[in-house]
């Protein structure tokens, strides 16, 4: 069997040595899947615009994403805390100021104003490319928060408003603008997803029962509200409970599940063909039909071991600053893996949203590679020095 031995202390050696192999191992094994589906859904999207697209695009498309985002992962694993720190916010702060030009220079597309298009540049989307910094700042803010305030932190009378010194104002305003910006492309599943994400991670911070209670209340509430006055919204949500239309999105993302079957459908693979956004909001009924359900099944225990992974680390980190940014990109990355294949389920109503590593999209791709390289160099950190 191959193995390296530790006989020098060079950095490269030392980081083979002291990064999370198996957690890295995951995430190529997760891009490995991606090249493949963007092959497979390809071919279905030249059979579906008559040769118009050609097989080989989505590949083509992705693989300066995925040099991107394979050396930005690696290169920012090695890394300190103190370089996470700034790559973090200079992320959060960049991300911020482009998802406001969202707002002034809008590009519609699929109903939404969540794109940006820049000179020279494809359409990237701010609100992904905003995740890792999302995650780390609000888990080193939690942090601070805990330092200062201890068991108080969660006392809103001694910590909302607090001008010259820590208080939860300084990040609930330009979090609600976030928000608001999101609201207003609209791109509610997004929201979901960082509302998500910032709740976990304050139930996992010692959020009081009562808080946790107030909400989930306040949540199901504006889900009521959205409803009842958005069409968009409640149109969605209504489809649920109606039957489905076999010529539908989603009737032909369940019905290339079905024709799939355990190994795959082979040459008789034809109803994905039908289907747009394949390659993004519906790889998994790419890989149902292509590859059957077991495939399926595989990649799903794939998804769930790297979510796994990341709960094990954030458990056993001795700084409460890593353990919260571990638990943050755990909640985040099972928070869109759920909503992705719920929404191709019919479990959910559709999101739009990829499946992290796996759909294509290149911002959500360097995104999660820039956010995987961040945790797996606070883990490093944690652990050995």
């Amino acid at each position: 069997m191959f193995k390296i031995n530790r006989t020098e202390e060079s950095k490269l050696t030392s980081w083979y040595f002291e990064v999370d192999r198996g957690l890295l191992a995951m995430v190529f094994g997760m891009i490995l899947v991606a090249i493949i589906m963007a092959i497979s859904s390809g071919s279905a999207n030249f059979v579906r615009t008559s040769g118009r697209i050609q097989w080989y695009v989505f590949f083509v498309r992705m693989i300066p994403f995925y040099i991107i985002g394979i050396m930005t992962m690696i290169g920012v694993s090695m890394g300190d805390k103190k370089t996470v720190m700034r790559l973090a916010w200079l992320d959060l702060v960049a991300c911020f100021i482009l998802l406001i030009g969202t707002v002034l220079f809008p590009h519609e597309l699929n109903n939404s104003h969540r794109w940006l298009v820049l000179p020279g540049i494809p359409k990237i989307m701010p609100s992904d490319l905003m995740k890792p910094g999302f995650v780390i700042i609000t888990a080193w803010f939690i942090s601070k928060m805990h330092d200062i305030y201890d068991g108080d932190m969660f006392n809103l009378r001694r910590t909302l408003f607090q001008v010259k010194t820590w208080s939860w104002a300084w990040y609930l305003v330009p979090f609600a603008l976030v928000l608001a910006v999101q609201f207003w492309h609209p791109d509610f599943g997004t929201m979901a997803l960082y509302l998500g994400t910032f709740f976990i991670m304050l139930v996992l911070a010692g959020l009081p029962g009562k808080w946790i209670a107030s909400m989930i209340g306040i949540g199901g509430g504006l889900f009521a509200l959205g409803v009842t006055f958005l069409p968009h919204v409640r149109a969605r949500t209504l489809a649920l409970f109606a039957p489905v239309d076999p010529y539908s999105q989603i009737g032909f993302a369940l019905r290339a599940i079905r024709n799939g079957g355990l190994f795959g459908a082979g040459d008789k693979a034809h109803v994905v063909e039908n289907l747009p956004m394949a390659e993004s909001d519906f790889v998994l009924s790419v890989i149902c039909e292509n590859f059957g359900a077991i495939a399926s099944c595989a990649l799903i225990v794939l998804l769930a071991f790297v979510f796994w992974r990341l709960l094990h680390q954030s458990k056993y980190a001795r700084d409460d600053f890593v353990s919260n940014a571990i638990a943050g990109t755990a909640a985040m990355f099972g928070i869109q893996v759920c909503i992705n294949l719920a929404s191709t389920l019919r479990i959910m109503p559709a999101k739009g949203m990829t499946l992290p590593f796996i759909s294509h999209g290149g911002s959500s791709f360097v995104a999660y590679c820039l956010l995987f390289g961040m945790v797996l160099a606070l883990m490093r950190e944690d652990k050995w020095k």
